[in-house]
């Protein structure tokens, strides 16, 4: 169940409503309330699917107690090393199942027959459980952490059981820590007006960004990147664009979603966007873009190899290694190992010429004011090139699509009237993060007004946008997908 369809919008003032009549005393209920509405909405999917969900929730809970004595903390004897990657290993089993299975395959079988054999095993039919990646990497995350002595591991069942399903989350994240969230999930939450406000004002935004930038724009880019040999290279150009803001105005929208709608009941979860499209290089785009794999990748992959704590070749290998685990994560198919690649090749280029990733100066040249939006619209550029590579079923189509735009190809253009639709839509949207990245504390943006007049037409007016531009057919977020 998607928060932008009708669905949702009909039970969620129910959710809302029985949480906080539950008396705040009650904790353990008011969660158990959550623990069955969160199972409840991840069986509206596939009901069979929550039993992975339950496995992986019980196969990291029983390891992090195995892997605590009885003080609470680790002993990182080679013993509790094997027993932790066993567990690891145990808790990725289904998302290699289900989601990198076929593509081993695939591959394999490729191999074997160019080397002259010809052996294949079955392949599998299954549909992928929503948020397989999410949640699995949740709850894995919890378990290292637990190895690594940042945590002490979970006792109670029930508490964990919600951290690995809570359900604003659990579809396309954030991906939150044990730290953060199990703090909340153990603490009484009384009933604050001015954050259940601050929630839906959030809610609603999210729902802009989804429905009427990701979803208007998506019509365009799907219209053209499923034809692109018919199109000429500036629509392809053009179409590109218009996906690099697609995915954002999605992934923002859930990720904004989820946030809103769990600061409703108390809770606060990670801001994974912080406007990425102003970095100023490949680098501080991964510090702006999906924060929380950002970090659990840094975590529990560069940091683990090594980080760059080591000579210059091997960060560099650390910095690609991560990357490729980073495209592997989005997908099973060669477009997203090829896009991790390309976004590990660029910032292994920015260390290696001395681009300063707070955006200040190059190595080898005088920091300027001007300079500072060049780099905007260079990273932006590199940034929506490497999104070509995502959004395309393959990496010859990706090509084609690359190709059309550096040749200017003859062929068709899209509609003139959609252009200007679109125009108005991004001019809202493109103001509003202008305000918010350079005049955050003027009480000028659009919810947070100092005036209450403004703040008010500006919820009307988003409302009309959704009502009449909004593509409100419970369209998937891609991130589903992952």
């Amino acid at each position: 169940m998607v928060f932008n369809s009708f669905n949702f919008w009909l039970i969620f003032p129910f959710i809302f409503v029985m949480y906080w009549a539950i008396p705040a005393k009650f904790n353990r209920v008011r969660n158990g309330f959550l623990i069955l509405v969160s199972y409840l909405i991840y069986m509206n999917w596939e009901p069979a699917y929550v039993l992975v969900l339950l496995g992986v929730t019980i196969i990291t809970y029983v390891g992090g107690l195995f892997l605590c004595n009885s003080e609470g903390s680790q002993s990182h004897t080679s013993k509790h090393r094997i027993l932790c990657w066993c567990f690891v290993l145990l808790g990725f089993l289904p998302l290699l199942a289900f989601k990198y299975y076929n593509f081993l395959n695939d591959n394999t079988t490729t191999l074997l027959e160019m080397a002259g054999i010809h052996f294949a095993l079955p392949g599998l039919n299954w549909a992928i459980p929503v948020g397989i990646s999410f949640f699995t990497f949740q709850a894995v995350g919890y378990l290292l952490d637990v190895y690594h002595d940042k945590i002490t591991a979970e006792k109670n069942f029930f508490d964990y059981a919600l951290f690995v399903s809570f359900f604003p989350q659990i579809t396309s994240g954030p991906i939150s820590t044990a730290k953060h969230l199990m703090t909340q999930i153990k603490t009484t939450h009384g009933f604050k007006y001015e954050q259940a406000r601050e929630g839906l004002q959030i809610l609603l935004w999210g729902m802009f960004l989804k429905v009427v930038l990701a979803d208007r724009l998506g019509i365009y880019v799907d219209t053209v990147y499923e034809h692109y040999e018919h199109y000429n290279g500036v629509t392809c150009f053009v179409a590109s664009i218009f996906y690099t803001l697609q995915i954002y105005g999605d992934f923002a929208g859930y990720s904004l979603m989820a946030i809103g709608v769990a600061k409703t009941i108390g809770f606060d979860l990670i801001n994974n966007f912080n406007r990425p499209y102003f970095a100023t290089s490949i680098t501080e785009f991964w510090k702006r873009w999906h924060i929380s794999l950002t970090r659990w990748l840094t975590t529990h992959v560069y940091i683990n190899l090594g980080g760059n704590r080591c000579s210059t070749i091997r960060q560099y290998m650390n910095i690609m290694i991560t990357f490729l685990v980073s495209g592997l994560w989005h997908g099973a198919n060669w477009t997203f190992v090829f896009w991790g690649a390309l976004h590990g090749m660029l910032q292994i280029l920015e260390k290696m010429i001395g681009v300063d990733p707070k955006g200040k100066h190059y190595a080898f040249i005088v920091s300027t004011k001007w300079l500072k939006p060049v780099r905007i619209m260079l990273t932006f550029l590199l940034v929506n090139l490497a999104w070509i590579f995502f959004r395309m079923p393959t990496i010859h189509d990706a090509f084609g699509v690359v190709r059309k735009i550096i040749l200017n190809s003859p062929g068709r253009s899209q509609s003139i009237e959609f252009i200007l639709v679109i125009i108005f839509i991004l001019t809202l949207w493109i103001g509003r993060e202008i305000i918010e990245e350079y005049f955050p504390n003027k009480g000028i943006s659009l919810f947070n007004n100092k005036y209450a007049i403004f703040r008010w037409l500006s919820y009307l007016l988003i409302i009309a946008l959704i009502l009449l531009y909004g593509v409100l057919d419970s369209t998937q977020f891609i991130y589903v997908n992952f």
